[in-house]
């Protein structure tokens, strides 16, 4: 099942340091480069080379990491998500933190201040939980 599929490569990277626009499964990821790599590992997506600079979100209003998820993904309801889905939400100017959902309200995503790649908890994890937050679906 391609959504098993999802969850097992995500989870090879737990514990990847994060670095910023790193895409090196142990050695360094980011929380867009993160996504990008488990899906395209999974077979879902194209190879992508997302160009955008650390902190883009604090200062432009353009959704670009928004923009990249459309193109490859549809959005879908909270009530729908389910494992291997992508959650993204809202930090800054627009929405630019992205996870992927692991079993509902888990996630796994890169963070700075988690040291990498690590699970979170949308509803707990209160930089998670006090944010807008948009879901999107690779499957059908």
């Amino acid at each position: 099942m391609m959504r098993d599929a999802v969850v097992a490569e995500a989870l090879r990277w737990e514990r990847t340091p994060y670095h910023p626009q790193a895409r090196v499964l142990g050695v360094g990821v980011d929380c867009a480069q993160f996504p990008a790599a488990v899906y395209e590992a999974a077979g879902l997506i194209p190879h992508i080379a997302p160009d955008y600079t650390p902190q883009w979100m604090l200062h432009r209003d353009e959704e670009q990491f928004l923009g990249w998820v459309r193109l490859h993904a549809r959005e879908i309801g909270r009530d729908a998500i389910g494992p291997g889905d992508f959650a993204i939400w809202k930090y800054g100017r627009c929405y630019s933190h992205g996870a992927i959902v692991l079993e509902p309200p888990q996630v796994i995503h890169a963070v700075i201040r988690g040291g990498g790649v690590c699970r979170g908890d949308m509803d707990r994890d209160s930089e998670l939980a006090s944010r807008p937050v948009k879901f999107f679906t690779l499957f059908e």
